[in-house]
């Protein structure tokens, strides 16, 4: 992969929620470009645990994270200690992954990955303020272990992403 500083590691929410909400393929092809471009220079990837989330549902996002140029990670070494180190440094990032209802696995991952690979977060999730909270999440985490963590907008802004669009006024 490029240099570190350069490197970003995609949460599976920045996939799954552009695909479903506001970047359908069919309204905004380009952002999927964009993410097969930065994938193929190697500026971005995902942990092997989010690609398994999303491709465990047989559909069109996991058939195209299938046939995409994004790197996968696979966990290494350095990885499994990186969160060994996460788990280590707060007993609050034990809630980070919800093992009872199988949500948010892959979440301690994106964080080791990017901890061991020097690489930046990219997420949808927001810091959690609140003091009685009981989950805690990937930006929270991110800030006690010194890993960069920036949103989808951030990121697309920081790549210099620029969408144009179409119109066809007879529609499809």
């Amino acid at each position: 992969m490029s240099s570190s500083q350069d490197i970003y590691c995609l949460d599976a929410n920045v996939l799954i929620q552009a695909w479903q909400k506001y970047y359908s393929p069919t309204l905004c092809p380009s952002y999927w470009e964009i993410l097969n471009d930065l994938g193929a220079a190697e500026r971005i990837f995902m942990p092997a645990a989010v690609r398994e989330e999303i491709t465990r549902t047989e559909d069109d996002l996991a058939d195209w994270v299938k046939q995409s140029d994004i790197p996968v990670q696979a966990v290494t070494g350095p990885i499994a200690l990186a969160l060994k180190r996460i788990y280590a440094h707060d007993k609050a990032h034990e809630t980070l992954a919800d093992n009872s209802r199988g949500r948010s696995l892959a979440d301690p991952w994106v964080i080791a990955t990017a901890l061991a690979t020097g690489a930046c977060v990219v997420t949808k999730e927001e810091m959690v303020t609140a003091v009685n909270t009981s989950k805690i999440k990937i930006p929270n985490v991110c800030r006690n272990m010194g890993v960069r963590c920036i949103n989808d907008f951030d990121f697309l802004a920081e790549m210099g992403a620029r969408f144009s669009c179409q119109y066809n006024p007879k529609g499809g």
